[in-house]
């Protein structure tokens, strides 16, 4: 949370043809937001179904799909409930200093755009990310721009890998 996934995301979406973009938080956007075995199993399910649903339109060749994942079972999990066989999934981990992140979350606190209580959430899954079998890009110091091209470079470079290893 406040790492910048969705707006790099979105600019991701402007950059790659044929692209679409879902944020995970979408798909458990409620009030009161309650957090029980009933309604993680329902957000799974419905980011898995409509990322199926985008895997399977042909209008698309890139699809953008963030979510606060700082467990590799949820990253696990989402893969294995996809039909992931014809698709390359590129896990990616936006990351930045605890400094960078508190600065960040306390100017969204005191423009309303997030509650006080995310502030200590976040730091705390930091040190999460470091254990996860993801791509890490630190963001500190660096634009929206600059971010969503190294994603593209990330993408291109396993493409090419991915290419080399069916010539051989």
């Amino acid at each position: 949370m406040g790492v910048g996934k969705t707006t790099v995301c979105q600019r991701l979406k402007s950059k790659l043809n044929n692209s679409v973009f879902l944020d995970g938080d979408w798909c458990w956007d409620a009030h009161p937001f309650r957090v029980t075995e009933e309604t993680k199993q329902m957000v799974m399910q419905n980011i898995c179904f409509l990322l199926d649903q985008f895997i399977h339109c042909s209008a698309y060749e890139n699809i953008i799909f963030c979510w606060v994942m700082h467990e590799q079972a949820i990253i696990d999990n989402i893969i294995k409930n996809i039909d992931s066989e014809k698709c390359e999934i590129i896990p990616v981990s936006l990351m930045c200093s605890q400094k960078t992140l508190r600065i960040r979350l306390e100017r969204d606190i005191a423009n309303g755009l997030r509650t006080g209580d995310v502030l200590e959430r976040s730091i705390k899954r930091l040190p999460l990310y470091i254990e996860l079998n993801t791509q890490k890009l630190n963001t500190d110091d660096m634009s929206i721009d600059e971010i969503a091209d190294m994603i593209i470079e990330i993408g291109t470079v396993a493409d090419k890998d991915e290419r080399s290893n069916n010539d051989v």
